[in-house]
Parts: structure tokens; C-alpha cells; sequence
């Protein structure tokens, strides 16, 4: 007796998500994740600074949100189908995106700082909720798409394939693209807005309208908060959120202030007029060392300037080089803070670092290094094979000025004034005498040359210009820097270094 064999039992799958409509879902939404990544240090750096600390708590509860979701997504996949779901899931996380904004700056003024608690505070505030619901979507589709386990593997790699190019995508598209044409509020913006019209389109076509009004509502909610929460800052440059403050005491002063710290202060009518206290300093070596003449000048760090304006001012017929990372910051000065380029000051755009290998030997006196990101000075510049590259670039009378800001212990100051020691054979420390005596924490001038220092004299110019700060060389120099190890382009943590002392 012959029987028939049984028929394979087919499914057609849901309506409204095929094949290539669940593969675009995936990859929007896993794109999203790395978006809201890249925005999220963004949106914490003018509350915690640029620190390596700050960036690794954004990854690490980037990749946590990641595998929370994907857990969530598998477990609710199992539980409910998932056309009830996978629409207000991401109209919700859409919604959470709009909300990220005014969450941070809202938790920013509330646990502004550097130590590990306000890093994973924020971190968690700026990334974790919207990209759990993200992730959630991947497992989802699967289940959806998903009509026997002969295709298990076809389904998965495939969907896993496109989340991952959805990933690098928009990694590529945010930092190359989007970040250096807008502002970050309305790129989040966007972001939120698309997901919240991909969810409601998702809603209608797998459940109906049913549902959808309320979600539509909290839409708006978001939509308004996320419109009209302030932003923290004047201009949003590639690497900054830069805000310029008048001087209620000095009308014609202005203060640039940089993410957390106040960077530089500009007199828009007396350029020889130096506000902070390291400023004097540094006019007070090269005046000392080099009185009136000009300069060829290179400057690693560009701020407000001041320095430049000042040797350009008050030494005509200088040559003023300066090498800064960031344009936004020099087209805010020409703007704001009465920068003129042309004679006597050049701005150059790129990496400091990278700058200096273009620069000629024997082609300087002066090296002035004022760049940070946060507290910390970019690890790349503090090193023996920076300092190695300044004595190159500079003429045998040059003269090397380093600024640091450190607090006791000075763990890094005493790490960078050992590095520089190794490379140059003349060097001095100025900062408050309780600095250097390793009680305090304030900016630290590190001055460094391969010819003897007219230290007399500079410390006679301190005297005058800033007598709050004093110098010390010679075997107190030596005492300082300790048994503080050389810091190389192999071994250079200065974030660690400047933070773990902060949070004592």
C-alpha cells in the first residue's frame, strides 16, 4: 500500500515585513546604535571633558546596552509575537533618543566632574535605555522572518550580516559626515524622528491603529522636550562645545570656555593684556630670555590665541605658527574673539603631533604646547618622542614652555617634567609654591632648552607680571619629577594619571 508523503506546512510570513524590508529595519536600527554612540561623547564632553575615562564609560555601556537588548529582544520574542512589539519598540526608542539631550544636560549640572561615578552616571543616562530597544529589534526580525530551522542560518547571518553593515555605516557617516556639518541636537534630532516614523509605520502595518495614538502622544512629548531643552553652548565644533563669556568687570574681555574649563581670555581692545596667571608666565621666560626682538614662534594648541596675539602685538615682525586640531575653534576666534590671520599669526588645521614632523630643524625660538582635551594634555604630545621632535625643530637658543594642569599628588606633572628633563639639559618648573611643594593642584609652566636659562631674570619678570607663581630648577627640579616614570609613545597614560588624583 502506497501512501502519500505529507505536505510541507508553509507559512507566508507576516504582512508588511519581508525580506528586504527586515533587512533595511535591521540595518537602520543597529545603525542608530553607533550613531547615538559617536553623539553621546559628543553631548558628555561639556560636563566630563574629553578623557579617555569618559569615552570608555560611552562604549562600555554602548556594548552593555547591546547585549542587554539582544537578551530582552530574545526573551519577548519567546513571550509575544512579535508584530504586537516590534513597531512601539521603536517608535519608543526613538522617543528615548529625543530625550537623551536634555537628560544629560539636565544629569550634567548636577554631577559636572571627572570621577568614576559622574563618568557612569553619565555614560549610562546618554546610551543605555535607547540602545537596549535597538538591539531588542534584531532578535525580533529573526523570530518574524524565521519559518523552519532548514533556514536558521540563511535568516540569522544574513540579518546579522546588515545590522553589522548598518553599524559601519553610519559609524563612517556620523564622524566623517554628519558631526563636522551639524550640531549635534539636530542630528539627534533627525535620529529620533526617523525611528519614531519607522515605528509608526511598523504599528500601523503589523497591528493596526490600534495602540498607535498614545504612542504617538509620548512622540510629540519628546519631540517638544528635545526642541526646546538649551543647548550648553555657543558653537558645537568638531571636538568642542565652545561658549564665549563676557567680563562683567573688563567690557571688552572675553573668556572662551572649552567643554568643562575656561581655555582662554581675550582682550578685544588690549591684545598685551594676558588674564590668567600661566599666560604671565610664559610672557615672562621669553621676554626674559629673548627681551623685544621678534619671534618665529610655533603653537601647539590654539585656544583664544592669546599668546600669539600677544607676541604679535608687542614684537613686530614675528612669525607665529600655530597648529590647532580645530577649526570651529579658529573660525570662533576670527569671529568672536578679534583674531586676524595673515601677517604675523598663521593658523594651521590638524594634529598637533602630526604638525610637528613638517616643521624644519633649527627653524624656531620658541615652542609654546597649550593643547587639551579635558585636564589632560592628548597623551601623544606629552611624550620623549614629542619633546625629541621640539628639540629638533628648535634653534640651539630655543626656548620650550609646556602647560599642564595637575593636582597632588601631580603624578603626571611629575611624569611629564621627568620626560622633558630626559630630553632637554636645561629645564625649570613654575606654578604656586604650594604646587610644588605637592599640596595643591593649579596649571604647572614646564620651561625647557638646550642652552643655559636666564632663570634670574625670569624670575624677576614673574615677580612683576605674576607674582603669585614661582620657579624651581636645579636639584628642586630633580626632587620634583622624583623616580616619576618616562612617558613614551609606548607608555603614556595621562588621562589615568590626571584623574585617579582628581577623585581623591
Amino acid at each position: 500500500m502506497e501512501h502519500d508523503a505529507p505536505a510541507k506546512k508553509t507559512t507566508a510570513g507576516p504582512p508588511g515585513l519581508n525580506a528586504p524590508s527586515a533587512g533595511w529595519l535591521v540595518f537602520v536600527t543597529s545603525g542608530a546604535i553607533l550613531m547615538l554612540e559617536i553623539l553621546s561623547l559628543r553631548l558628555v564632553a561639556p560636563y566630563l571633558g574629553l578623557t579617555l575615562e569618559m569615552s570608555t564609560g560611552v562604549i562600555g555601556f554602548a556594548l552593555g546596552a547591546i547585549a542587554l537588548g539582544a537578551w530582552l529582544g530574545g526573551r519577548v520574542a519567546d513571550s509575544i509575537p512579535p508584530q504586537r512589539v516590534l513597531g512601539p519598540m521603536v517608535l519608543l526608542a526613538g522617543v528615548l533618543v529625543l530625550f537623551v539631550g536634555p537628560a544629560v544636560r539636565i544629569t550634567g549640572e548636577a554631577v559636572r566632574g571627572g570621577n568614576a561615578t559622574s563618568v557612569l552616571i553619565m555614560a549610562a543616562v546618554s546610551i543605555l535605555a535607547p540602545a537596549a530597544l535597538l538591539a531588542a529589534v534584531t532578535p525580533l526580525v529573526v523570530k518574524l522572518r524565521l519559518q523552519g530551522l532548514d533556514e536558521t542560518g540563511r535568516v540569522v547571518g544574513r540579518l546579522s550580516g546588515l545590522g553589522t553593515l548598518g553599524a559601519l555605516v553610519a559609524t563612517f557617516a556620523t564622524g566623517f559626515l554628519l558631526v563636522a556639518e551639524l550640531p549635534t541636537s539636530r542630528i539627534l534630532l533627525a535620529l529620533g524622528g526617523t525611528l519614531i516614523v519607522l515605528g509608526v509605520v511598523l504599528t500601523l502595518t503589523l497591528r493596526g491603529h490600534r495602540g498607535a495614538y498614545a504612542l504617538l502622544l509620548f512622540a510629540l512629548l519628546g519631540v517638544g522636550a528635545s526642541s526646546f531643552s538649551p543647548p550648553p553652548c555657543d558653537v558645537e565644533t568638531a571636538y568642542h562645545c565652545a561658549r564665549v563669556v563676557a567680563d562683567p568687570l573688563r567690557p571688552s574681555g572675553r573668556t572662551l570656555r572649552m567643554d568643562t574649563l575656561f581655555h582662554s581670555y581675550v582682550d578685544l581692545e588690549d591684545p598685551a593684556y594676558l588674564e590668567f596667571s600661566y599666560t604671565r608666565s610664559f610672557a615672562a621666560v621669553f621676554d626674559a630670555a629673548r627681551p623685544s626682538e621678534p619671534l618665529d614662534a610655533l603653537h601647539i594648541g590654539g585656544g583664544g590665541f592669546s599668546i600669539p596675539k600677544y607676541i604679535d602685538f608687542t614684537r613686530p615682525g614675528s612669525d607665529n605658527l600655530v597648529l590647532e586640531i580645530d577649526q570651529g575653534v579658529v573660525d570662533l576666534d576670527v569671529k568672536s574673539l578679534g583674531l586676524v590671520l595673515g601677517q604675523g599669526i598663521e593658523a594651521r588645521v590638524g594634529d598637533g603631533r602630526v604638525g610637528l614632523a613638517d616643521q624644519p630643524d633649527d627653524s624656531r625660538d620658541l615652542v609654546v604646547e597649550d593643547a587639551f582635551g579635558g585636564l589632560a594634555v592628548p597623551w601623544h604630545l606629552t611624550t620623549v618622542e614629542t619633546a625629541r621632535e621640539i628639540s629638533r625643530i628648535l634653534r640651539p637658543d630655543g626656548i620650550y614652555l609646556v602647560n599642564v594642569i595637575d593636582f597632588a599628588p601631580l603624578l603626571f606633572a611629575r611624569a611629564e617634567a621627568a620626560t622633558i628633563a630626559e630630553v632637554f639639559p636645561h629645564v625649570a618648573l613654575i606654578s604656586r609654591p604650594d604646587v610644588l611643594d605637592g599640596r595643591g593642584g593649579d596649571n604647572l609652566v614646564m620651561v625647557a632648552s638646550e642652552r643655559p636659562l636666564p632663570i634670574d631674570k625670569i624670575q624677576e619678570e614673574l615677580q612683576q607680571r605674576a607674582p603669585e607663581f614661582t620657579l624651581i630648577d636645579g636639584d628642586r627640579y630633580t626632587r620634583f619629577a622624583g623616580d616619576a616614570r618616562i612617558l613614551t609613545d609606548d607608555y603614556a597614560p595621562v588621562d589615568q594619571l590626571v584623574t585617579l588624583h582628581t577623585q581623591r
